[in-house]
This record gives structure tokens, C-alpha cells and sequence, in this order.
């Protein structure tokens, strides 16, 4: 028999229907007198006869006919709400979030799986989780880790030893030993009372990468959790079936006992819970619907669940992956910039570089080398200008390897300590199994991913700084020999004007937001927690930062391109006409004034995507190559400055040719 889940005035009511040829108005009117039924004033509803609604799903909002018979419209076990005439919407009712529309085919693609053994996760494994392109399964030596560390919580329990967590309260309830027979209530009521976040959800993707860190951590071994509590969490990750989360709680020590708590909650079937199914509603209802039974809570594991730095490091994960990504891409935008302002590559001169040999810097260098005019990738504009009587660039083309090179190594250095917490343990107690005992320590102390991800926006920041002064230059005509704001019929049309202004304001926020977070310190917890690293606002305005540095650089790549146009004919590098189609296929040139908003997030768009990088990688790995032949190739979707080696970059190259400007 079919059964709907449906929403009503704050209500979730299940309602079984024998007769799937009935039609969706009938729904709507069972779920409303189910509804009325359970008020003493009805509701307010004087007769149900009277009442004007709809139904829509919950997945979505799609609006569904009321004459469409059921069989027809809805699954089963689908979610719908019912709108009544003059709600317009639900007071608690929280639209399914249009971030997770990728993860909709999850329920029904076949995708692979990723071991879990809490020793070996990647960042760029935790972000391919985030995105629904695998599931989780446990390997058989992480499994019996578990099993031995919850042999040794039950001993204790048994045994009725005091026990921080296990068998005392809290925080400053910890000399506070509490009867074996509360041990269970003790568990749910620390997920209830600290599952006390505010603000918007996260996002389905960084759910489930906060929810897949928290498993990693788990599988290590060292939190005392049961088997068949993890292999629970796990079945709700590979369902999708994503606890409410809020981004706003944490301080980042004692863990991020906010958010994990509300993550625990949801497997524990209170609070909300999203899925590609119902779109948010109750917990129970959410996991009912795709065959999964809550957590029931033993002795020790709802400290198991909400004690750790997940939240901090998987939004870090996101951060590192984002920065190194849009910091290679900014070095192509500017070489693109470069050419268009009629630069030297004398700058870019590895002999210069070896003589500061930061890995960053002499990386960055070669990229540009290996895009602008040489032998191998002939330059029309850089032919045009190669007796011009001008001596130097400007610092913003010039000093591009020593900016964004220290980005690079900034990026590099925040990796490694990310990648080691998110494969460290970071409970509290923590269970040697091995050794017979519990012990309590500081690991869920957020310091490390804290000032690594403070560090990161500090950094990664520089490359919107550098870009916009870039844009003024191409925007400027006493400065670019090109049109003003780079358009035709100046006056008439504004061109790029405001687009500058928007690189501007975002230089402009993020230098606010890169005001260090982890400098500051509350004491919470009546002073048990007394010094905290407000970690979680470092990983939020770190991931605020980079989005802002992608929309600037957005904004040059759409303004070099612009300027590409009043070149013509004359061409540049063929990796950096690959460039130019590349945003040709997406953005048409400037030829009067238009709508620029969408041109902006679809230059965006590409650089999120990483095409950008994609399309001129195959040039630079080239050049790579044939300059340096005892490198090893490296693959055109790779992005890590470790993943090339930076040993051989002393070799001397003078391919680039020497008369772009005289020099002196």
C-alpha cells in the first residue's frame, strides 16, 4: 500500500493511501483531516469543506495538480507539502536547497566506493565525496579496530569504573558520576543540549563531507563507537540522508561539539534531515523513508560522535582545493593580461628565479614562460611591440611570480596540516584499546586547522589584490593604450566600469575578512574550556575569501579577452587562444552595453569548473617537457604544486626571446 509523507502547518503526518487511483486533492484532504483531528481547536479550520490549498513536492517546490491522480504524480513514500490559502508557506518548512540538485540521481546511480580505514583519506577524496561520486564502505581491519575499542567502553560500563564521558557528565560535570542505568538517556541528552547551532544550513555537499571526516575519524579505532553505530552512519551517507546542520555554533575546541551535535542528532532520527527524496523534513520520516532505523545511543558514543575538528577541517578540505585550484588559474589570466597590456617575459627569466628559488616563485615563473611568446608559441602581439621604447612592467605584471608564488607554497603548507587532521583522531577521551584504558587529552582542539585556514585567506587574498590592480590597468586608457573601461562609444556605453568597481568591493570585503579569527579566544564552558581557536569562522571566511578572488579573477578574464578584441588581427600564444575560445564559448564580446552579471558567473563558472586550467595545461606540461626531460609528466587534471617536481627548475632557459622592451 502506498504511503505519503505529508507537511502541514509545521506537522509531518504519514498518511497511507489504499487506493493509489485516487486523486492528489484527495491527499490534501486526508493530510488535513489527520491534521484537525489532532488539534483541540481544529486548527482553526471551521469546516474542512471551506479550506483552499495545494500541493507541491517537497523536493524542489514543484507544484502538483490536484485533479492528476496519485499513481500517476507520486512515488511511493514521496514527500509533498500542503499549502493552505494564506500560509504561503510553513513556518518550520525549509525549501529543499537547489546546491544538492546534483546529487538527485544518487538514490539511483550505481557509483564506486571509497574504503574507509582512517588512515589514508585525501582532500580531494573528501571533496569527491562532498559531490556524491562515491560511497563509503569500511575495510575489514578498520571494522575490528572498532570492535576492539568498544570491547574495552563495555568493560568499563560493566565494571562501573569512573570514566570522563562514559560514565560522568561533562564539561564541568565531569567529578558528576552518573547511574549505569542513565548511561543511554546520558548520551541522547548530551546530542540534544548541544545541538544548539544557528544560522542557514550547510549545504548537502558539505554535509556530507562533514558527515563522511566523521566517519574517517571513527573507523580509526580510538573512539569507542559500536560497529553497528558507524555501519548506521555510513548507510545514511551512501542513502544521502543528511542531517540539519547549522554553520554557526562552533568555537572551535572540545571539537565542534555544535555542529557535530546536530549531525548526530539527525542520526539519531530528531531534528531535520535532507535527502534527494524529500527534501528537508523530520529526521525519522527522512530515514524511514529509505529503510534506515535511527542510532540508538550507548554508552559513550554520542561523545564518539560530536567530539572533533570535522567541521573546521572539512570545510578546509573545500578551501584548499578551491585555492589551489583558482591559484593556478589566476597565473593564466594573468599571462593573458600581460600580453594584452603588451608586457615583457623578460621578467620571467628562470636565471632570475633561481637566484630566489622559492618553489612558488619559480613555479609560477615557468608558467608563464611556458604560455607567453617564445620559440615555441609565437606571438603576433608580442611581435607588434618588440622595438617599443618602454624599460620596465608594472609591478602587477612584473612581480607576478614572487605574488602568486607564495600563494602557491601558502596552499601547499595549509595541505599538509589538513591532510593530517582529517586522518587523526580527535575524540575526547581517546580508547587505547591496546593498551587496556581511556585517555583524556586536548586532540579536538581546532588550533592547527584554525591558523593554517587563517593563514590560507591571508594568502590566497593576494591574488584578487594583484588582480584588480590588473583590471584598473586594462580599464585605464592612460595606462593600457586600449579604450576606456574597454568598449566603443565611451559615454554611450560604461563598458567594464562597474564590473572594476565589483573587483574593487571584493578586494575591499576580503580585506576585512582576512582579520585573523584564530588570534581570538572566549572561555567557555564555566571555564573548562578556556582557551578555544574559533576555528569554524576561520574555515567559513577562508571559503568567503576564495569565492571573492574567483569572482575578481572572473572579472580580468572577461576584461583580458575584452582586450584581446582591439588586437586584432593580431593573435597571441596558441595556449592562451585557447583561453580566449574557451570564454568566447561561453561569453560573447563586448560590443555595447549589456546585462553583465551573467557574463561575470559564467567566467566564474569556468574557472570553479577548472577549464580554464584544463585547457592550457597540456601546453604548459608540454613545454615542461621538452625544457626539462628528466621531469615526469604529470597529469593535465592534477593541481597540487607537489604532485611536479621543483628540483630541476635551475636549469638555464633563455627560449624566450629578448627584445620585449629594452631593458635596462
Amino acid at each position: 500500500m502506498p504511503r505519503y509523507t505529508v507537511h502541514v502547518r509545521g506537522e509531518w503526518l504519514s498518511v497511507p493511501c489504499k487506493d493509489s487511483s485516487k486523486t492528489i486533492r484527495c491527499l490534501g484532504k486526508e493530510a488535513l483531516r489527520r491534521y484537525i483531528k489532532n488539534k483541540p481547536d481544529n486548527g482553526g479550520f471551521v469546516t474542512l469543506e471551506n479550506v483552499t490549498f495545494y500541493l507541491r513536492r517537497c523536493k524542489g517546490l514543484g507544484l502538483l495538480d490536484l485533479d492528476d491522480k496519485l499513481e500517476d504524480a507520486l512515488e511511493d513514500n514521496e514527500f509533498v507539502e500542503v499549502v493552505v490559502e494564506g500560509d504561503v508557506m510553513s513556518p518550520d518548512f525549509i525549501p529543499s536547497q537547489p546546491e544538492g540538485v546534483h546529487l538527485y540521481p544518487l538514490l539511483t546511480r550505481i557509483v564506486p566506493y571509497i574504503e574507509m580505514d582512517g588512515e589514508s583519506l585525501t582532500t580531494g577524496d573528501l571533496l569527491n565525496l562532498g559531490k556524491g561520486l562515491y560511497k563509503i564502505k569500511l575495510t575489514a581491519e578498520a571494522a575490528q579496530r572498532v570492535k576492539q575499542s568498544r570491547l574495552l567502553i563495555e568493560s568499563i560500563v560493566k565494571e562501573k569504573k569512573v570514566v570522563y564521558g562514559i560514565t560522568t557528565g561533562f564539561g564541568k560535570f565531569a567529578r558528576t558520576v552518573i547511574p549505569v542505568s542513565q548511561l543511554n538517556n546520558l548520551q541522547v541528552n548530551l546530542v540534544r543540549s548541544h545541538s544548539a547551532g544557528v544560522g542557514k544550513p550547510l549545504s548537502p555537499d558539505r554535509t556530507r563531507m562533514l558527515l563522511a571526516l566523521r566517519i574517517n575519524v571513527l573507523a580509526k579505532g580510538y573512539s569507542g563507537v559500536s560497529l553497528e553505530t558507524l555501519q548506521q552512519a555510513i548507510e545514511a551517507f551512501n542513502a544521502c540522508c543528511l542531517p540539519y546542520i547549522p554553520e554557526k555554533g562552533t568555537v572551535g575546541a572540545s571539537g565542534d561539539l555544535a555542529p557535530l551535535s546536530h549531525l548526530a542528532l539527525g542520526l539519531i532520527g530528531e531534528g531535520k534531515m535532507w535527502s534527494p527524496k524529500s527534501g528537508w523534513a523530520d529526521a525519522k520520516y527522512v530515514l524511514e523513508a529509505h529503510g534506515l532505523k535511527p542510532v540508538s545511543l550507548k554508552p559513550k558514543e554520542g561523545l564518539a560522535l560530536i567530539n572533533g575538528t570535522q567541521m573546521i577541517t572539512s570545510l578546509g578540505c573545500e578551501a584548499v582545493e578551491r585555492a589551489n585550484a583558482i591559484a593556478k588559474q589566476a597565473d593564466i589570466v594573468a599571462a593573458l593580461t600581460l600580453e594584452v597590456l603588451k608586457g615583457t617575459t623578460r621578467a620571467f627569466d628562470s636565471d632570475i628565479h633561481r637566484l630566489r628559488p622559492h618553489p612558488g616563485q619559480v613555479e609560477v615563473a615557468f608558467r608563464f614562460r611556458s604560455l607567453l611568446d617564445s620559440d615555441h608559441h609565437p606571438s603576433e602581439i608580442a611581435e607588434s611591440h618588440r622595438f617599443c621604447d618602454r624599460v620596465q612592467d608594472a609591478y602587477t605584471l612584473r612581480c607576478c611570480p614572487q605574488v602568486h608564488g607564495v600563494v602557491n607554497d601558502t596552499i601547499d603548507f595549509v595541505r599538509n596540516i589538513i591532510s593530517t587532521e582529517i586522518n587523526s583522531a580527535t575524540d575526547n577521551p581517546m580508547v587505547f584499546a591496546e593498551r587496556g584504558e581511556t585517555i583524556s587529552g586536548g586532540n579536538f582542539h581546532g588550533e592547527y586547522p584554525a591558523k593554517a585556514l587563517d593563514y590560507l585567506a591571508i594568502g590566497v587574498h593576494e591574488l584578487a589584490s594583484i588582480s584588480e590592480r590588473r583590471i584598473e590597468r586594462l580599464c585605464n586608457p592612460s595606462l593600457s593604450e586600449l579604450p576606456a573601461f574597454l568598449v566603443t562609444e565611451g559615454g554611450l556605453n560604461s563598458g567594464f566600469m562597474i564590473a572594476h568597481c565589483t573587483a574593487a568591493a571584493l578586494v575591499s570585503e576580503n580585506k576585512a575578512l582576512c582579520h585573523p579569527s584564530s588570534v581570538d579566544s572566549l572561555s567557555t564552558s564555566a571555564a573548562t574550556e578556556d582557551h578555544v581557536s574559533m576555528g569554524g569562522w576561520a574555515a567559513r571566511k577562508a571559503l568567503r575569501v576564495i569565492e571573492n578572488v574567483e569572482h575578481v579573477l572572473a572579472i580580468e578574464l572577461l576584461a583580458a579577452c575584452q582586450g584581446i578584441e582591439f588586437l586584432r588581427p593580431l593573435r597571441t600564444t596558441t595556449p592562451l587562444e585557447k583561453v580566449y575560445d574557451l570564454v568566447r564559448s561561453v561569453v560573447r564580446p563586448w560590443m555595447k552595453d549589456r546585462f553583465m552579471a551573467p557574463d561575470i558567473e559564467a567566467a566564474h563558472r569556468l574557472l570553479v569548473d577548472q577549464k580554464v586550467w584544463l585547457v592550457a595545461v597540456p601546453y604548459i606540461e608540454k613545454y615542461r617537457m621538452e625544457h626539462i626531460p628528466e621531469s615526469r609528466p604529470v597529469s593535465p587534471t592534477a593541481f597540487s604544486v607537489d604532485s611536479i617536481s621543483l628540483s630541476n627548475f635551475s636549469i638555464h632557459d633563455h627560449e624566450d626571446h629578448p627584445g620585449k622592451h629594452n631593458e635596462s
